[in-house]
Order: structure tokens, then C-alpha cells, then sequence
């Protein structure tokens, strides 16, 4: 692939990254638990590495073309977004709570895993914005290449800035608990919000 193509979409992903949603209020909620904010951000590069996969193997526009499929997956994901959501307004995160022990690292990683995994939003970015980065015809890559190389793409720029986020979350609020707890229920309310949005937009297209 043309390193004009490379950088063009990486252009384009790092503003559609860089939109607040719910791998932002993620990365939030988790930076301020102390070191866990490495491990959730994992989990949310591993969603997308999973979207990834189902692109570069042809199943993400197989699940496009199935309005039932795709219905189910938006469901799940906004119901999962709904209850993760109402747990961290239960429980708001504050700084210097530590860390727990592997167990809760490994539940840290796959409700990371989780929220990007079952996000719609993700499924679209690689069914609408991905492919008009391809060339099918005139270039020594397989598609299937140029699809992983830019899904690759996709995960370091999402590892990048949501390791910002939520390192900055850390340090800009640990020594302001009430603060802390004020952006933790916000990042709750948004993990709410996007899903009630995700949910009621897939029903009305029913």
C-alpha cells in the first residue's frame, strides 16, 4: 500500500478516535482505579483486533447483509453499555483505589473487550470507512492484507489515545477526589446515554 493512503487513513481514524463515546468513558472510569487503566485498554484494542479479524475474513459485511444478526449484536452491545454503565454510577471510581487482585484484572480486560467487541459503531467503521482505503485492483497486496494493515492501524491509534485518556484522568484528578467521582459518574451517564441511543436507533429501523 502507497504510504499517501496509509497516512490519509490515518488521518481520518485518529478524528474518529479522538470522538468521545463509550471507549472514552471506559479508559476514564479506568484510569482512575489506579494501574488498570493499561489492562482495560488491552481489552479494548482486543474488541477491535476481533473486528478486525471478522473483516479481514469477509464476515463483518455477511453480518452487514443480515439486518437480524446485526440487530442482535447492536441489542447485546447497548444492553452491556446500559448495565456497565449503571454499575459505575453505583460505583464511582476514586483515585488511589488500587489495584485488585489478577482475577479483577482479567474482568478489567474483557468488559474492555466487551464494550469495543459488541459496539455497532466499531462494525460500521470497518464496513464504511475501511474499505474506501482499499485498492482491490493495481496493488501487489491482497485485500485481506491491506485490510489487516489497516486494522493494525486502527488498534495502535486507539491504544494511543486511549492510553492518554486515561493516564490523564489519573494524574489530573488523583488529588481531587470529588472531582474524580464527578467524571466517573459522567463517564457512567455516557456509557447510559450511548447505549439507550444505540438501542432505540436499531428499533425504530425495525
Amino acid at each position: 500500500m502507497h504510504s499517501g493512503t496509509l497516512l490519509s487513513f490515518l488521518a481520518v481514524d485518529f478524528l474518529l478516535v479522538c470522538v468521545p463515546g463509550a471507549d472514552w468513558a471506559y479508559a476514564i472510569a479506568a484510569g482512575l482505579r489506579g494501574r488498570s487503566v493499561t489492562v482495560a485498554v488491552a481489552g479494548l484494542v482486543a474488541g477491535y483486533a476481533l473486528h478486525t479479524v471478522l473483516a479481514v475474513a469477509g464476515l463483518a459485511v455477511l453480518v452487514a447483509g443480515c439486518p437480524e444478526l446485526l440487530t442482535a449484536l447492536t441489542v447485546a452491545g447497548a444492553a452491556y453499555l446500559l448495565w456497565l454503565g449503571w454499575g459505575v454510577l453505583r460505583r464511582p471510581g476514586v483515585p488511589g483505589a488500587g489495584e485488585a487482585p489478577s482475577a479483577d484484572g482479567r474482568r478489567v480486560f474483557a468488559r474492555g473487550a466487551a464494550i469495543s467487541g459488541l459496539n455497532p459503531k466499531g462494525l460500521l467503521l470497518y464496513l464504511s470507512v475501511l474499505p474506501q482505503f482499499l485498492t482491490p485492483h493495481g496493488d501487489r497486496l491482497p485485500v485481506p492484507v491491506q485490510t489487516a494493515t489497516l486494522g493494525l492501524l486502527h488498534m495502535a491509534c486507539c491504544a494511543a489515545v486511549y492510553l492518554t485518556v486515561g493516564l490523564l484522568a489519573r494524574v489530573v484528578l488523583s488529588a481531587r477526589p470529588a472531582a474524580a467521582r464527578a467524571v466517573t459518574r459522567t463517564s457512567g451517564a455516557a456509557m447510559l446515554g450511548i447505549g439507550a441511543l444505540l438501542l432505540v436507533e436499531r428499533l425504530a429501523t425495525l
